[in-house]
């Protein structure tokens, strides 16, 4: 047997009922209460740990005058039972969810476009057939959002890796890149204006993303790339409400995600300038964990988003 051998415990034909031996030993650190605790005799108890050893040829267990002590080969080994017992486990749990019509809880994250039209729309199309799927959803920046990925209290995100030192524990699928778009009030005179260009709207009053922030950098630097100073005249904030509110009741300008803004302008809070921004935000997609089993729930929440945006973008 081969140590670089990833199939050597088929061919071992490696038994349940010794990796249950194994924990039950580290538990016990005694063979006689270990083998009471499986229902088995001693003896049989002896040999299945004797048959594991010769199998892969080391001493999973020191002998001492009372009771049995792991050596290291003996814990590496039972911390991967533990491991395998749990996926067994999560796997039954699954496949009683599956029969009983899917339910548990998916929690996923998710960044504001994509949050405003393609995640409902793939939740309504799960719901469909699993009403009883608990969904948690948490809108933030994707930076924000891949912390709480990464500590386990999201399932997978839609969103974006902007740091580059994160990204080999994730698996990044990119579902579209996001082109950005200016916007105002309904009515505002330069909806009118015919043949629109930078220039014409460099001096107006803009709401602009916060300093520092990806938005705010790409809208400086268009403006910059056209031989033009950023707009001087800013109110700078992120929170929709004021946005909303302050478009409403103003002549200001908002550059923001055309998927969104598509969104408010149905919603007749804001209409969409007659101008194609030379801009555009990184693109996003489904980032997972890597080696993270995902419960059947995400995966056919996953599923949904994939088939949704094929449709959108």
């Amino acid at each position: 047997m081969k140590n670089s051998d990833p199939n050597w415990f088929l061919r071992a034909r490696l038994k349940t009922r010794q990796l249950l031996l194994l924990i039950a030993l580290d538990d016990e650190r005694n063979i006689h209460r270990a083998a009471n605790e499986l229902n088995m005799t001693q003896p049989a108890a002896s040999k299945q740990l004797k048959d594991l050893e010769d199998m892969l040829g080391v001493t999973l267990f020191d002998r001492l005058p009372r009771g049995m002590r792991p050596t290291i080969y003996g814990e590496a080994m039972i911390r991967h039972s533990r491991m395998a017992l749990t996926s067994l486990s999560k796997a039954h749990e699954d496949i009683v969810a599956l029969k009983s019509g899917l339910s548990g809880q998916v929690d996923v994250g998710v960044i504001l476009s994509p949050g405003m039209s393609l995640l409902p729309a793939a939740i309504a199309r799960v719901k469909e057939h699993s009403p009883m799927l608990r969904i948690g959803v948490e809108v933030e920046s994707s930076n924000i959002l891949l912390a709480r990925l990464l500590r386990g209290d999201l399932d997978f995100l839609v969103a974006r890796i902007l740091d580059e030192e994160v990204s080999h524990n994730l698996h990044y699928e990119e579902l579209s890149d996001e082109p950005i778009c200016a916007v105002a009030r309904v009515g505002h005179p330069l909806h009118a204006h015919k043949n629109l260009t930078l220039k014409d709207i460099v001096d107006d009053p803009w709401i602009m993303a916060p300093k520092g922030s990806i938005l705010r950098s790409r809208v400086d630097l268009m403006f910059r790339k056209s031989g033009l100073t950023p707009p001087a005249n800013v109110v700078d904030t992120t929170a929709i409400l004021t946005i909303t509110s302050l478009l409403q009741q103003t002549d200001f300008l908002y550059a923001m995600p055309t998927e969104v803004a598509r969104y408010y302008s149905q919603a007749r809070l804001m209409d969409l300038l007659p101008i194609e921004l030379p801009c555009k935000m990184d693109g996003f997609g489904i980032i997972t964990r890597r080696e993270h089993l995902l419960s059947p729930g995400a995966t056919i929440l996953q599923q949904a988003i994939r088939d949704v945006a094929k449709t959108i973008y």
